[in-house]
């Protein structure tokens, strides 16, 4: 992370408490499952990385900076770095993105123009990487809105044992003959009030 986007260089975060999403804990309101299922925004994957890493960064206070963007830009290029977008028409309005090593998938930042964009993209994102076997959904930090939806906070030592375990598998971002409705998705999903 950068200290901000003007900012030279970066550091590592290692926090003493890591946000997780529990892949088979991951869940929806009523209202969001409503929400999927009758939006008519399409999901992309890949379509757009660079935009989506730019609409993350546009905000008042960004830890990406123009180091970081190269450098994601460039795992991206090389397949370790992928984004999951929504789109209305011809316009990005939401979408995540993150690296991926193993099993585990790095969620580095989300944005979101349209109300719910962005839990849209998540619930997406989730059952994708259900889909492609990965076992850690790495937020972290957890916020409220990661926490409305199912995501948890875990000790460094907890986080770390996890990781060790991801990194040993294999998993895909893109897993053969997937093709996902917002049927699936919402089913796949715990449903709350």
């Amino acid at each position: 992370m950068a200290e901000s986007a003007d900012a030279q260089g970066m550091q590592w975060v290692d926090p003493r408490r890591r946000g997780i999403f529990e892949l088979d804990k991951f869940h929806i309101s009523r209202s969001l499952s409503h929400r999927i299922a009758h939006c008519n925004y399409t999901i992309r994957t890949n379509y757009d990385f660079s935009a989506t890493v730019m609409a993350c960064a546009d905000r008042p206070e960004t830890w990406i900076n123009a180091e970081i963007f190269a450098l994601y830009q460039s795992l991206h290029a090389t397949g370790f770095a992928h984004s999951l977008e929504v789109w209305d028409g011809d316009d990005l309005v939401g979408g995540v993105y993150g690296v991926t090593l193993g099993a585990a998938f790095f969620g580095e930042s989300m944005f979101s123009r349209r109300t719910d964009a962005s839990k849209i993209a998540l619930a997406w994102l989730v059952h994708r990487l259900r889909a492609g076997g990965f076992t850690l959904f790495d937020t972290q930090f957890i916020t409220p809105h990661l926490a409305s939806l199912g995501a948890v906070e875990i000790s460094r030592s907890d986080y770390h044992t996890r990781l060790k375990a991801a990194l040993k598998q294999t998993a895909s971002f893109a897993p053969s003959g997937y093709a996902p409705t917002p049927h699936l998705v919402r089913q796949r999903n715990t449903q709350t009030s």
